[in-house]
């Protein structure tokens, strides 16, 4: 199955180009800060300690990804809007989605790693397996985080092969002059494109479900552990039960959105610059942004420094 989708005919209107602009513009630039943020204090803590957290060094990777990703965004878009003739240049089009999918599968690898992380440091399991790899997971985590980005870079070459074809049409004719206008057409094998799609999101959201289910019978196991034993308010390892499995769905569910959008963005199915096509390209920008947010949120030691952050930008403002 082939789709075949090209760019409307004036192009990008004034107004969708600054709908466009501003809409995703404000989601990559609060993206970056955040992601920005992440990385700035864990490499503080690494300049002043001389080591980072396991999930200090998880975090830094999935916001360096993210904010390569964000950026990436808003470079498509520029050359979009302003040169399709290198958008659509041989090479130049192909490039730019692998680079995407990529920049996709790493951040959702570490996403996967950072949640596999806390199932295993935060779970009571007392499996002679798990409590070997409850014991091992710092050692091995950078391994599996390099392993990761070697797998993502591999895995998206695929997309450059037999899934876009794209080539230009010139009887297109300007209205207001004799002159002809270039329109490039894009032909998307639909059919490889899911099946690679779906076949590298199968792992990071298993191993997702994965720990969320097993975070929720370790908590259950915990509850009635405390109940046997006359225990009636939450502990430090109730809390910690809850905000991981907090994390997780948070980012499942907005992670579902994002892929949908992603999916039928990569697929071309909507005409270029189309309505459905835009708000395709806001829930992508909006995820990331989003995501790391919730995180800053969610981490005691991220809330407190950009509490403090927030003070002293507020003071120096009132200078």
């Amino acid at each position: 199955m082939t789709n075949t989708c090209s760019p409307p005919e004036d192009n990008l209107s004034p107004l969708n180009i600054i709908l466009i602009f501003t809409v995703m513009g404000t989601e990559c630039i609060i993206g970056i800060i955040a992601n920005g943020f992440i990385v700035a204090i864990n490499a503080a803590e690494w300049i002043q300690n001389k080591a980072v957290s396991t999930s200090g060094r998880i975090l830094c990777f999935l916001s360096i990804s993210r904010i390569a990703l964000q950026s990436l965004m808003i470079l498509e878009i520029t050359f979009y809007s302003t040169s399709p003739q290198f958008y659509y240049k041989d090479g130049v089009y192909d490039t730019l989605k692998v680079s995407f999918m990529f920049l996709h599968y790493c951040s959702l690898w570490f996403s996967a790693w950072l949640s596999f992380f806390y199932f295993v440091k935060i779970a009571d399991f007392s499996y002679r397996l798990f409590l070997k790899l409850k014991w091992r997971i710092t050692g091995l985590m950078p391994w599996l985080l390099w392993l990761s980005v070697v797998f993502a870079l591999g895995y998206s070459m695929f997309f450059s092969y037999g899934i876009y074809t794209v080539y230009c049409n010139n009887s297109f004719p300007i209205l207001s002059s004799n002159s002809t206008k270039k329109i490039y057409v894009t032909e998307t094998n639909v059919v490889n494109l899911v099946l690679l799609y779906n076949l590298g999101i199968f792992l990071p959201l298993i191993m997702f479900i994965l720990a969320a289910t097993l975070l929720i019978i370790s908590l259950k196991r915990h509850t009635l552990h405390m109940k046997s034993n006359a225990t009636g308010s939450r502990d430090p390892s109730m809390e910690a039960h809850l905000g991981a499995i907090r994390a997780i769905s948070y980012f499942l569910i907005l992670y579902i959105f994002n892929a949908i959008a992603l999916l039928l963005y990569m697929s071309n199915i909507f005409n270029a610059n189309s309505s459905w096509d835009i708000l395709c390209k806001v829930i992508m920008a909006a995820y990331p942004a989003g995501h790391s947010i919730l995180l800053i949120q969610d981490n005691s030691g991220l809330k407190r420094a950009w509490k403090r952050l927030q003070s002293q930008v507020h003071l120096y403002l009132k200078k």
